[in-house]
Parts: C-alpha cells; structure tokens; sequence
C-alpha cells in the first residue's frame, strides 16, 4: 500500500469517528498524516493492562472487547467498542499505565494517534477537545451506572434492566456481544444468564430467536422487575 492510500484509508477512519465530525476535510487530512493503520485477527490482544497508555484508537472496522480481571482471575466485561468509536486511556498529565485490557473480537482495522500528537491537534482545534471531554464524562457515567446496579440490583433486576436498555424501546433485543461477555459485563456467571433467561422465557417474558435476537413479549413485567425494590 502506498502512502497516498494509507492517507486515504486514515481519513475514512477518521470521519467515522463523531468526535472529528466537525472538521473540514482539511483538517481531518491533517490529522490522518499522524494516524498509524494497524490491523488485529479475532482474540489477538490489541494492549494488556500495566503496558504504557497514551494512545487513542479509533476503531474502524470489528469489534474490539475492553475488559479487566480481578485478582482471582475472574474476567470483567466494560464495554464492547464497535466501529466508529474510540477507546484508549489518555492523560493530561503524561502517560499513565493502562489499567484495562483491549481484544479484538472478530478481524479487525483501527487507526491509532499517539496522545501527545492528539494533545497538540486538541490545542489547536478546541471542538476536538470538547468533544472528547464529553464522551470520557459519559463513560464515567456509564462505568458508575453499571458499579450501582452490580452491587445494588439481584440478578432478576440486573438482566430486566439490560434488555429493556438494549432493546431501546423496540420488540427485539439486538446483542452486540456473545452471552459469555453480557454475563460478565453484567457480574454473573455464563451459567445463571443462560439459567435466568431460560426463566424468563418460562414466564411469557421474552423469546429467544437465536444467540444474538431475543423478543421482549411482556414489556411490563420487566420493567416492574427492573424497578422493583430488594
């Protein structure tokens, strides 16, 4: 590939990324000539928790899974990044040793910037900076929102919130992960998500389609057992 293409390629992965959304071609142009392409086959390890921080990835292609594990060894899903979102761990004051872990899912195709370049472009075009301000808030909120809901909810409340939540308001719940990752970003075992969907499915709740589809059929009870108080 030569360089013109790999600019190229740079610029479609930058313009897919909503943080960059108010650039000009220019500019994103600009921001391509500091962008590395790298590629990653599914389950390679894309960064391990304690290696050196200060990059941002943007995903352009794939699904990449960040997760951690506590001392037991015991796997923590946080998120799943699908393509056109950013992930990585960058500090206004250097870099700090990553504390999550990032695999690639299926093949995958990211660009990545390296966060004292980033800062530089953050100085310069200010809307960039706010921008991802305001995605790292959300995730903080996000982050918050699934540590109350682990330590507060039963797993009943826990999984009626999850599928109301994903389903956004339609009939079919779409899942973006294997089962195996919504268990574990949800704190339980594979075992009891399948053994309580299955009950679900008893109840006239829902119906599952396959592996990735499942039917809300009883949208009121879910949501009187996702309210309801321990």
């Amino acid at each position: 590939m030569d360089c013109a293409q790999k600019k190229d390629n740079n610029s479609n992965c930058i313009s897919s990324v909503p943080i960059f959304s108010s650039l000009s071609y220019e500019e994103m142009l600009e921001i391509a000539h500091i962008t590395v392409s790298r590629t990653f086959e599914k389950s390679e390890m894309i960064y391990l928790a304690g290696e050196a921080g200060g990059k941002l990835y943007v995903l352009h292609t794939g699904k990449v899974k960040i997760s951690r594990y506590s001392a037991g060894g015991k796997e923590q899903v946080i998120r799943i990044i699908n393509s056109g979102e950013f992930f990585g761990e960058l500090s206004l004051f250097g870099s700090l040793p990553l504390t999550d872990n990032a695999q690639a899912l299926e093949n995958t195709t990211m660009c990545i910037i390296e966060g004292t370049k980033l800062k530089e472009l953050m100085k310069k075009y200010t809307s960039i900076a706010f921008k991802v301000m305001d995605e790292l808030s959300k995730r903080l909120e996000k982050a918050e929102n699934l540590i109350e809901v682990i330590s507060l909810n039963s797993v009943e409340q826990r999984l009626a919130q999850v599928l109301l939540a994903l389903s956004d308001g339609e009939k079919d719940v779409k899942l973006n992960m294997t089962k195996g990752n919504l268990a574990s970003q949800l704190g339980m075992s594979q075992e009891t998500l399948s053994r309580k969907l299955a009950v679900f499915e008893e109840k006239g709740l829902i119906t599952q389609k396959s592996n990735k589809i499942i039917t809300i059929k009883n949208r009121a009870v879910l949501e009187e057992i996702s309210s309801a108080q321990n």
